[in-house]
């Protein structure tokens, strides 16, 4: 008897026929989207102003209403689930004052790891870690409103990541960075293991992290490629 092959995993991000409306009567922001992001991939989400790519990562981190199907590595998104599956997604939102929590930096990127009851000594440390990671180690003890909007979304950015999540949904995390820091991040993120969905108008930082772009506009999908060149003609005059 032939032994039978393990089961590939699920992915780690699933959308089926996703649409999303910000109120009943509008027009769809997001318009029957459907992709899936296989585990460790990291996936650019790219698409003018407009184009549904932040409503899209919202609904995807279960913070918007939306019809059709969305899964995080199998299980659906409900809201009975909702609750349960953010535990295992990090994200980073496009305003990062909007995550920001605590007074001092080293307690807000700790917050997560507290909050899944790592002991406080070591959810420090390893907070303290992804700072350093992230170049910001010497903001730990930095109140967060002294902070410039660049070393907020890095902080935000360093909460997303201290969780070790399988799954980063991030929107314009290159944003406010110098060439220097966006080449720093995109090295550090391609070191992770998790798989990532960046919502990004930054085509060169892609390129240095992503293997795959999808394209928006108008909220509908209309481009999956391997080679960020496809996303370059299209937005070409």
């Amino acid at each position: 008897m032939s032994a039978v092959s393990a089961q590939a995993p699920p992915p780690a991000l699933e959308l089926r026929e996703v649409t999303v409306r910000h109120e009943p009567e509008d027009p769809p922001a997001v318009a029957t989207v459907s992709f899936a992001v296989a585990p460790g991939e990291r996936v650019a989400l790219v698409g003018l102003n407009g184009s549904g790519k932040t409503t899209l990562l919202a609904a995807a981190a279960g913070l918007v209403p939306h019809d059709g199907e969305i899964r995080v590595a199998g299980e659906r998104l409900t809201r009975r689930s909702v609750a349960a599956l953010r535990e295992r997604i990090g994200f980073l939102f496009n305003v990062p004052e909007d995550q920001l929590l605590f007074p001092r930096v080293l307690d807000d990127v700790s917050f997560g790891l507290r909050r899944r009851g790592v002991p406080a000594d070591e959810a420090l440390r390893r907070a303290a870690e992804t700072l350093e990671a992230l170049g910001a180690r010497h903001l730990a003890d930095l109140p967060l409103h002294h902070l410039s909007h660049g070393q907020q979304q890095r902080v935000a950015l360093a909460g997303a990541l201290a969780i070790g999540p399988a799954l980063l949904l991030l929107d314009e995390p290159s944003a406010g960075l110098d060439p220097p820091g966006r080449h720093a991040l995109a090295t550090l993120l391609r070191r992770l293991d998790a798989a990532m969905l960046v919502a990004t108008h930054d085509l060169e930082f892609a390129r240095n992290l992503c293997t795959r772009f999808l394209m928006l506009e108008q909220g509908r999908l209309v481009l999956d490629a391997a080679d960020a060149s496809d996303v370059q003609r299209r937005w070409e005059p």
